[in-house]
């Protein structure tokens, strides 16, 4: 951690992750055949961008679990679920909501879709935040496929109070405490287990081929709330791990936080021609667990490296990582929106299929850029503040360490 509070390395791997995913996009409708040779190894390279949904999960246990390993190391009591909850509220549900609200109204505007019972149970589940519990609601939207990780990220945060008053109830410290974290973590792994193995899922119209809903049934029961939080609960062991070293600062640190980082791209090279899912260990997506465990690690390292953690978190990237959430609930709806008010956009096929595809990408990263500082400014930041005036006096918690990297 440097003196502006920050947890080295966070802001880094925020913007990285959310870049991935805006790149995995972009990359999907690039036909592969009208790319320069030298170019093809790259643009598969970022296919596999999708991975950056683990290191969002992972991150957000991370920042999420340090104040409650914080307070139970101290023998305080658990930090307040009022506040906890307020703040998770304001900083996710408002720039999720307009998210959702402009993408089913320009899907029925521009997209032709009618408003009939099932897009209406889709859209309702996605605003109560629990489109995650079954394939029919996964996708609330059609225009917009990355809301879908809201409600399992909602889950997360739901079941990680749960997790730590177990350990404040065993009044566990130090490391015992971490080893009733793994014990957690198993408990999680078995439920997800039992999920895959007695949830199963008929075959009629499954299948990317049926659309949204489809895929989301290709999907399931591999993809659920209780898995996702085992991938979050890794994030949780990692800030555990982080609050009794973050003493030993080094540059063993560096050395140990480079080969973390280092070994997420080489998970994503080694995973290239496969799933983009990258379906791991038990199901469970995102190459499972060695992808949580290199960037729990990572996350362990940083806040104590002597330099690398300092040139990683460079300010363009802080500022990625800051309006970051707003990247990631627009950028598909922007891609959708170029193509519908643009013909041939991202027609990508013949001779200048390459050229097109740079172009219409820059436009989009631009445009996104330009909504999620928006959203940030306008909403995001404005919720996060009055929200913190709804907090109880005297009961002013550590905020999330790493607040700052827009957590």
């Amino acid at each position: 951690m440097n003196q502006d509070n920050r947890l080295l390395g966070a802001d880094f791997l925020r913007a990285t992750a959310c870049m991935g995913v805006l790149l995995h996009h972009l990359a999907f409708r690039m036909d592969m055949n009208s790319v320069p040779d030298a170019i093809q190894p790259v643009l598969r390279f970022l296919v596999y961008g999708s991975f950056g949904v683990s290191v969002f999960f992972v991150l957000s246990g991370f920042l999420l679990a340090r104040p409650f390993w914080l307070a139970l190391d101290a023998g305080k009591p658990m930090p307040s679920m009022r506040t906890y909850a307020l703040r998770r509220l304001a900083r996710i549900v408002p720039g999720f909501w307009l998210a959702l609200i402009v993408s089913l109204c320009l899907d029925l505007m521009l997209g032709g879709k009618v408003l009939d019972g099932e897009r209406i149970i889709r859209f309702v589940a996605g605003l109560l935040l629990v489109s995650d519990w079954h394939w029919v609601t996964l996708f609330p939207v059609d225009n917009n496929g990355p809301l879908w990780s809201i409600g399992f990220e909602v889950t997360a945060y739901l079941l990680l109070p749960l997790g730590m008053a177990a350990l404040f109830a065993a009044k566990a410290r130090d490391w015992p405490a971490r080893l009733l974290w793994i014990g957690v973590i198993a408990v999680v792994l078995l439920v997800h287990w039992m999920a895959v193995q007695w949830a199963p899922i008929d075959e009629v119209e499954r299948g990317w081929n049926h659309g949204l809903v489809g895929g989301a049934k290709a999907w399931m029961p591999r993809f659920n709330p209780i898995g996702f939080f085992a991938i979050f609960a890794f994030g949780g062991l990692a800030a555990g791990v982080q609050v009794l070293v973050q003493r030993h600062k080094g540059i063993a640190m560096d050395v140990i936080g480079g080969l973390a980082v280092l070994a997420t791209a080489v998970i994503l090279a080694v995973n290239i021609g496969g799933l983009s899912e990258g379906f791991g260990w038990l199901g469970i997506p995102y190459a499972f667990p060695i992808m949580p465990i290199a960037v729990g690690v990572a996350l362990i390292a940083l806040p104590s490296s002597v330099y690398l953690g300092r040139w990683l978190d460079i300010a363009p990237l802080r500022f990625i990582a800051k309006i970051s959430f707003g990247i990631y609930v627009w950028h598909f709806l922007i891609m959708w929106l170029i193509e519908k008010l643009v013909p041939g956009a991202f027609d990508t096929s013949g001779d200048t299929g390459w050229a097109t595809w740079l172009q219409t990408s820059g436009i989009v990263i631009a445009v996104t850029f330009v909504v999620a500082t928006l959203s940030f400014y306008l909403l995001e930041q404005p919720a996060v503040r009055w929200a913190r005036k709804l907090e109880q006096p005297g009961r002013r918690d550590e905020a999330p360490a790493g607040i700052k990297t827009a957590s």
